[in-house]
């Protein structure tokens, strides 16, 4: 309020300085625009800095770098927000051009999990064809996930170095390129070359493609929507994987996996060139890159997921001299890099600001437990299938279809109530499903031994299983995409989208090496592999990812949570907040 305003219609008037009035009327000419601007007028936003700088030029008084409903003086209601939040953005034209634009960001996403999910199901006859022994099989399966999960963090800063689009469009080709490389592997350290460069492809366009799609839509019901597409086409790309490696397992030859994965990309690129708006207004021009941060954070993790991951194959497992040093060596490189993001680096890879919003620390834990959970259901349950129950690569790949048409109507459904059912009560329902998913799996009955049917078994506890996932798993994804993006301001949703990403796949690759570690104990107690059945081998990989899933949900139960309604962006609570102290220093001098 102003000080006229402030005066009592009782009081005498308070005799007010010269000084006063001069400062008022320089705040006055300054705000122009700011005073005349309504709700409707608002812009999307343009550009990615965090300052409040006042545009007198523009007719309809935006300010630069925010989509502001910010002041008082905007008399934003809820019914305003509401619209808002249901609008197309402005930069997509039409509903053709949208389609094209999401279509390409989600399809991103579905082939980064293509290159995982359906590797399972070809890894057999390509272990054969390159003479793979059993104890080296883990990583050409583990090593994408690795180096996804380890370069996440850099590749987000590029993002404001050069924008989200061309590291997307960047990111993009170069895992065309290895995927077509990888279809000519002649020996294990080709193929595993080969998969390492295919993940560090999708840590370039997995964080680039979820800033473009959270600074282009501001909270709201399209933007849950779009989220939810985006979370479903994860295990859609997961389960069309499993598909096309069943296709050319059983009617071509392992090699065209990866390059029908080759020509999907292609199809990504060219709509990616096309429908990606060229000028995102999210480069930064003052920030730099954090060696430090990467020269500590990327060897740190890759030393240590390889250590939990290679300890169980070892020769002498954990005794053997360079698991544990490599481990040694990792966490020391760990623990430096938390120095350095802390007290060294003056643009942290990591931003305070990540960690700050309440609660969001507990988050990420639970998240990078249920991650874990997911990882260690999709590795562990297509080897059951395969392995204890022989079922064929095709009919493997039916019995997966529930996670993919699950993810669809999830993505539908719970686009469209996002906005209505508390956070807290979906994310303890996702927990459920994780907790579910690996318990059905834990406990199903030996085919050899049991008497039951394979269709038995089937839809009495692979097909809940499968639905169990998929709710755990798109539930948890939308929800805390959502979240964690609205609650960043728009510079650092390029490192929000890394964090999400480090979180999914550093929880699979490092939860599935625990999970090697606790059966190669086991292994070892019984005097070797030959005295461990395979199922027996499996069961040891559920039931650690139910102690994980159930220590997820307790943290979950800990998190207050609201809505993901219609409300202001992160920089336009800052600038409202910014606002009001401005107003209460300019009624301060009328005192």
């Amino acid at each position: 309020m102003t000080g006229a305003a402030a005066q009592s219609s009782l009081a005498p008037p308070r005799p007010v300085c010269k000084t006063s009035t001069i400062q008022e009327k320089k705040i006055q000419q300054q705000e122009p625009r700011l005073q005349r601007t309504r709700p409707e007028d608002l812009q999307q936003p343009s550009a990615s800095a965090s300052t409040l700088h006042l545009d007198d030029t523009t007719e309809k008084g935006s300010i630069h770098g925010e989509d502001l409903a910010t002041s008082p003086k905007f008399a934003m209601d809820k019914a305003t927000l509401e619209r808002m939040g249901r609008q197309r953005p402005d930069r997509l034209s039409n509903w053709m051009t949208e389609s094209f634009f999401v279509f390409t960001i989600v399809m991103s996403m579905m082939m980064s999990e293509y290159a995982i999910g359906g590797f399972n199901i070809v890894l057999p006859p390509i272990a054969d064809a390159l003479n793979i022994p059993a104890s080296s099989r883990t990583w050409p399966a583990g090593v994408t996930n690795l180096t996804t999960a380890a370069l996440l963090q850099p590749f987000a800063r590029l993002c404001d170095l050069y924008g989200g689009r061309a590291v997307f469009l960047s990111g993009q080709i170069w895992l065309l390129i290895w995927s077509v490389v990888s279809g000519f592997s002649q020996n294990t350290t080709m193929l595993i070359t080969c998969r390492a460069m295919q993940g560090i492809g999708s840590a370039a366009f997995l964080p680039a493609g979820l800033a473009i799609l959270s600074q282009m839509y501001r909270p709201g019901p399209r933007k849950n929507l779009v989220f939810a597409i985006y979370g479903a086409f994860a295990c859609v790309g997961f389960y069309f994987g499993i598909f096309v490696g069943a296709l050319t397992t059983e009617y071509l030859n392992w090699r065209w996996y990866f390059w029908v994965g080759a020509v999907i990309g292609v199809v990504i690129v060219i709509s990616g060139f096309i429908s990606i708006p060229r000028n995102l207004g999210d480069v930064n021009p003052e920030a730099k890159m954090d060696w430090l941060g990467v020269i500590t954070i990327v060897p740190g993790l890759v030393l240590v997921v390889f250590a939990f991951t290679d300890g169980g194959h070892a020769p002498n497992g954990w005794r053997t001299p360079y698991i544990y040093v490599t481990l040694i060596l990792g966490v020391m490189f760990l623990a430096a890099a938390v120095y350095v993001q802390g007290w060294v680096s003056s643009q942290p890879l990591l931003p305070p600001a990540l960690f700050k919003a309440k609660y969001m620390k507990r988050l990420m834990a639970a998240l990078f437990l249920s991650y874990g959970v997911f990882g260690l259901f999709l590795f562990y349950s297509s080897f059951y299938i395969e392995t204890v129950m022989h079922i064929k690569p095709i009919l493997t790949a039916a019995w997966f279809t529930p996670l993919a048409v699950g993810g669809m109507v999830l993505a539908i459904g719970g686009g469209l109530v996002l906005h209505i059912i508390p956070n807290k009560v979906l994310m303890i329902i996702s927990c459920s499903g994780f907790i579910l998913s690996v318990l059905f799996f834990a406990i199903i009955p030996d085919p050899d031994t049991s008497g039951k049917s394979t269709s038995f078994i089937y839809w009495a506890y692979v097909f809940p299983a499968m639905i169990c996932g998929t709710v755990g798993v798109d539930i948890t994804f939308n929800v805390t995409n959502v979240f964690i993006t609205t609650a960043m301001p728009r510079r650092h949703q390029a490192a929000a989208g890394g964090v999400i990403n480090s979180l999914l796949y550093l929880g699979i690759a490092f939860w599935l090496g625990v999970a090697e570690v606790a059966i190669s104990a086991t292994v070892e107690s019984r005097g070797g592999r030959d005295n461990v059945a395979d199922r027996d081998q499996y069961q040891i990989g559920f039931w650690t990812g139910m102690g994980l899933a159930v220590v997820s949900l307790l943290l979950v139960l800990t998190i207050k949570m609201g809505s993901a309604e219609a409300s202001m962006t992160a920089d336009e609570k800052l600038a409202s907040e910014q606002q009001e102290m401005r107003e209460e220093r300019q009624e301060g001098l009328f005192i």
